[in-house]
């Protein structure tokens, strides 16, 4: 909206300093501020809020030290998080912008499903929440959205080498390019980014190209397959990482910091051409959304960090899983996630090999064995006595090599 505001202004009446709104960095900045202030300052009025109507957490006794102690901490908090992303972006975005409208659906419909399960929680007093397979049906449904969004809206498009003559409508664009003529066109696909390799564009229609002749007609169908897949178990890695103070929060911010630069050198065409990766006209805006939950995070990390004064419950840990999936998938680095969201599946994997041998091992031997010592993995650390403040500051170092190594793909290949 400010955006807009300046824009007029300074196209009309020329304002002094008005035109600094052109600027995505300093938009960026200013998302970055204003989503800070809104976590820290707001934030502590709402934590009140939430202790004054008893939306307090019901902690399961699983013998970890300290557990106990969080009982009736406020939950709910992911409220802050949502609040500090949208009203930046609304403020300072170009609202037009196809990316940005995705970004604010997938915040506003993971929120909800979010909020939706810690008042069944909380008010209904049911300790399960929402059923699992309502879960899964929302995120299911988000990804429909994003995933026809980009199949078929006309402005989602990415910059690629065409030899001539040309077979699109779009105008093609020429330059020099290391002393040869190089001729590309904005054109319609599902090609992604694949890291370490030299030509590093995968096409989910080559997936099916074994079926012959009109293979490329199941390409919606592989591409929709992809991103469910992607979108469900981000989204479920964050909530099951959220089980200690500041956790999820510090890793995603590192997530989002790095996403955002993988936008901005996406949606920059000459950074782009150097770093010779795929362009994606319009992506650049993605940056200030970005940033906002960058801010977010951080200023929710101040209540959050040990000893928590309040948790983000599913209403964050699904909407800031969810956001960092449909981000990448946007910008088209979401094969670059099980590097960069390492963390999230890692602790995804535990809980599925913890239950897989258990039942397994039961079947077998009448008597079920356990790989970690509990799980997620961060439980199995606490088991093994490290205080949950070591344990999260270990993970955010990983979360920050994982982010280096996930932006140094780029030219890695």
């Amino acid at each position: 909206m400010l955006y807009y505001l300046f824009t007029y202004l300074y196209d009309n009446y020329r304002i002094p300093g008005a035109g600094v709104f052109q600027y995505i960095t300093f938009r960026m900045a200013m998302a970055v501020i204003t989503s800070l202030l809104i976590t820290t300052v707001f934030g502590r009025r709402l934590i009140d809020y939430l202790r004054f109507k008893q939306v307090g957490e019901t902690v399961r006794n699983l013998g970890l030290e300290g557990q106990m102690q969080k009982q009736g901490t406020p939950t709910m908090g992911g409220l802050i998080i949502i609040a500090g992303i949208l009203i930046p972006t609304l403020l300072f975005a170009r609202l037009t912008n196809v990316y940005v409208i995705l970004m604010l659906v997938t915040t506003v419909w993971l929120g909800a499903i979010g909020f939706l399960d810690d008042y069944i929680k909380v008010f209904k007093k049911n300790k399960e929440g929402l059923a699992g397979r309502f879960k899964i049906t929302g995120q299911v449904g988000l990804a429909l959205i994003v995933g026809f969004t980009m199949y078929t809206n006309q402005h989602i498009v990415s910059r690629q080498e065409v030899k001539l003559p040309v077979k699109y409508d779009a105008p093609v664009a020429f330059h020099m390019k290391n002393g040869k003529p190089v001729y590309t066109q904005d054109i319609k696909s599902v090609k992604t980014t694949l890291p370490f390799i030299k030509n590093n564009e995968f096409d989910y229609g080559k997936v099916v190209e074994f079926l012959g002749g009109d293979y490329e007609r199941y390409t919606l169908v592989i591409f929709m397959l992809a991103v469910i897949i992607i979108i469900t178990a981000i989204s479920n890695g964050a909530n099951i990482t959220d089980g200690i103070d500041g956790l999820a929060t510090g890793t995603s911010a590192i997530m989002g910091f790095t996403l955002a630069i993988l936008a901005y050198v996406s949606g920059n065409q000459i950074i782009s051409d150097y770093l010779n990766i795929m362009y994606i006209p319009y992506t650049a805006e993605m940056v200030i959304f970005a940033g906002a939950f960058v801010g977010a995070c951080v200023g929710f990390l101040w209540y959050n960090a040990y000893p928590a004064q309040v948790f983000m419950g599913d209403t964050g840990s699904l909407t800031i899983g969810g956001i960092i999936a449909v981000f990448a998938i946007l910008i088209r680095k979401e094969l670059m996630l099980p590097i960069l969201a390492g963390i999230f599946l890692v602790e995804n994997a535990s809980v599925m090999i913890q239950v897989g041998w258990f039942k397994y091992t039961k079947k077998k031997y009448g008597e079920g064995r356990r790989v970690f010592l509990m799980s997620p993995l961060h439980h199995h650390y606490q088991k093994r006595g490290f205080h949950e403040s070591k344990i999260v500051t270990r993970f955010w170092i990983v979360g920050i090599l994982l982010a280096i190594i996930t932006v140094i793909t780029l030219k890695l290949r």
